[in-house]
């Protein structure tokens, strides 16, 4: 594979330094050094600045309903298990209307990855406030004209919670280090989330790349051990001064056991009858 072979007709239309165009830059690298051919690689997106990924990636692409790029992916994983499926969504997307398959699609592990474009607002409708917005006096958007009075929604201990066995957060300043997280979760054999901090220039004045660049750290750097759960939740809940990016929680033997009885059972599935009906 090479880079340019990804590459489509059109061009993107985000504004001007967004941070989905780092996170389209990892994804493509990524996407290259697996070796990935388009024609076994499955984009499902929902609604929102995330949802025209698939538009620019050359490859099957599904480009669904808000808050549901996951069912999508789950369905067209089911149906051919050789295919490698990605799902991309948006924090409104994904933690608001999606979810309840946000939970689910973490509890049944399969093995599909999951990019969320965190921006912490709501992009494409110019403003709002979104699950993951800070609680801040100061947020001032269309939906809070007085500041942001609630709690943000934490995806990573979600994850966890959830049963999740890969979970991951990168920041779309860094694409070298973003492209090796989408690797790593690609490879993954279960359910990988990686959530991506992703500056929206135009209407999130507070979360901007330089606020993160002061914030974030690696946490390969500090030899976090991943394999340790109670761990991995309490570095996710850290937020505010110090900013953890990397790989939070990983395993691999359940993953893999869990992986094998569900393909046992799909092997076991006849659908000609039912396809006989539908004739």
């Amino acid at each position: 594979m090479k880079l340019e072979e990804l590459n489509t007709s059109t061009t993107p239309t985000w504004c001007p330094g967004c941070g989905n165009y780092g996170i389209l830059s990892a994804m493509k690298n990524a996407i290259v050094k697996l070796g990935i051919k388009s024609k076994d690689l499955v984009i499902t997106s929902g609604i929102g600045c995330s949802g025209k990924v698939p538009y620019w990636i050359r490859c099957y692409g599904f480009n669904g309903l808000h808050g549901r790029p996951l069912p999508l992916a789950v369905a067209i994983k089911l149906v051919n298990p050789e295919l490698t499926v990605i799902a991309h969504g948006g924090d409104g997307d994904g933690y608001s209307e999606g979810t309840n398959h946000f939970i689910h699609t973490m509890r049944r592990n399969i093995d599909i990855t999951y990019v969320v474009h965190n921006n912490q607002i709501y992009g494409l409708t110019t403003g709002q406030t979104s699950p993951t917005s800070d609680k801040d006096n100061r947020f001032i958007t269309k939906s809070t004209p007085y500041g942001n009075p609630e709690r943000a929604f934490n995806p990573l201990t979600v994850a966890i919670a959830s049963g999740a066995t890969f979970v991951a957060r990168g920041f779309a300043g860094d694409v070298l280090h973003l492209t090796e997280l989408f690797v790593q979760a690609i490879k993954h054999k279960g359910a990988a989330l990686v959530d991506v901090l992703q500056p929206c220039i135009s209407f999130n004045k507070k979360n901007t790349f330089a606020w993160f660049r002061e914030r974030v750290y690696k946490l390969e750097d500090e030899k976090h051990d991943f394999s340790d759960k109670m761990k991995a939740y309490m570095k996710a809940s850290e937020w505010g001064n110090k900013i953890p990016i990397g790989l939070f929680y990983k395993e691999d033997y359940e993953v893999e056991v869990g992986q094998k009885v569900i393909d046992e059972d799909l092997s076991r599935i006849d659908i000609s009858s039912i396809m006989g009906m539908m004739k």
